[in-house]
């Protein structure tokens, strides 16, 4: 184009400009590199203000590490949306305090409400996310929850993990809810199943881990603590110098701090494994904040729309759902466990004796430490 004009002579820019439709702009550019004899190369991408994402690259991850504690999964498994009750302006205060941010100049309010949902963490206020009720310690349980989860998070020789049960799973020809893409003719459930399942899940919130076990007993507090045990190889890998195990749970009716089964076998277990049990109960009425949840929560929505006619189906849909990208180990427990297992009040005596509750909050904390190292 520079070459043109230059032909044209005097007035070649204008000429151009009007016949041609040419910018004045570009033919300087072209007139510029034929006399330098250097190409100049646009640099669009460096035009304008880049998007946040690129100012910070870890601001997605950052707001997921503040949110992660105080969000939930969908009470109603009806979505795999997880929801918090923060304010993004709550949310821009503690970002600021991190000290990468320091001194940084951060996105405005509704800039961050717009992040938030690039990140996937929904801010609606629903009626299906708030808690039927609330007792008078549930303030001070999250609290400290919160702060034990941190401390073992970010200390290497303390592994926590988050266990749960889900609820049962009808197998038959019963319909789910949900939509699927082939025609699937399914019964109401008023009628006998083929059979019933009990899924139980230990979630290693570190690393995406997710295992599942399915069975037709029930799900006791020995059949909790033998699937500890089974698992045990593979924890002992991800924390080798393991020193304490932290246990997230809801404070069901197996693994409650009050049922004396579960808390024998996990006295049994710290002595045999060497290490310092912690357990970490969320408050009542408030378990879908226990982060396993989330994983039962994509599950549900994974197979909903699907006819599970069979064990096997159920554990090879179990298998090819992902949580975060990672599939779940997947198995199925013959066992039968006898429900209604207890210790007597002289045999708890000895077991209360190895327990160390936090005062005020003695139903929710309890540390066991191994013979020998008690404190």
């Amino acid at each position: 184009m520079a070459s043109v004009v230059q032909l044209l002579g005097r007035g070649g820019q204008r000429f151009a400009e009007k016949t041609l439709k040419w910018n004045r702009g570009t033919t300087r550019k072209g007139q510029q590199e034929i006399d330098s004899g250097i190409d100049q190369i646009d640099r669009f991408h460096d035009r304008g203000r880049h998007h946040t994402t690129l100012q910070f690259p870890d601001i997605l991850a950052d707001f997921h590490e503040i949110v992660r504690p105080k969000s939930q999964t969908d009470p109603t498994f009806q979505s795999t949306r997880i929801y918090t009750r923060m304010s993004a302006r709550e949310i821009l205060r503690r970002v600021t305090k991190m000290p990468k941010y320091v001194g940084a100049k951060l996105p405005c309010e509704r800039t961050v409400r717009n992040l938030l949902g690039m990140a996937k963490i929904y801010q609606k206020r629903i009626a299906k996310t708030k808690p039927k009720k609330k007792i008078p310690e549930t303030n001070a349980i999250f609290d400290e929850v919160h702060r034990i989860n941190a401390e073992a998070d970010a200390n290497p020789r303390k592994l926590r993990i988050s266990l749960d049960t889900k609820a049962v799973v009808t197998i038959g020809n019963f319909s789910r809810g949900g939509k699927s893409y082939q025609k699937l003719c399914a019964y109401d459930h008023d009628f006998d199943p083929v059979a019933k399942v009990v899924p139980f899940g230990i979630f290693l919130p570190e690393t995406n881990e997710n295992f599942f076990y399915f069975t037709e007993s029930k799900v006791t507090a020995d059949f909790m603590v033998d699937r500890l045990k089974q698992l045990w190889p593979t924890l002992i890998k991800r924390c080798p110098e393991m020193e304490a195990l932290v246990i997230n749970a809801d404070n069901g009716s197996e693994s409650s701090g009050r049922r004396t089964q579960w808390l024998n076998r996990l006295v049994a277990f710290a002595d045999e494994k060497g290490i310092r049990i912690e357990l970490a109960y969320y408050p009542p009425y408030h378990s879908k904040y226990n982060p396993v949840e989330r994983c039962w929560g994509v599950l549900e929505n994974y197979w909903r729309g699907e006819l599970i006619q069979t064990i096997e189906k159920a554990l090879g849909l179990a298998r090819s759902m992902t949580y975060n990208g990672v599939h779940p180990v997947v198995k199925l427990i013959k066992k039968t466990y006898s429900n209604g297992v207890t210790l007597g009040k002289e045999a708890m005596i000895g077991v209360e004796a190895r327990l160390e509750r936090k005062s005020g909050l003695e139903k929710w904390f309890i540390s066991i430490s191994p013979a020998g190292r008690l404190g």
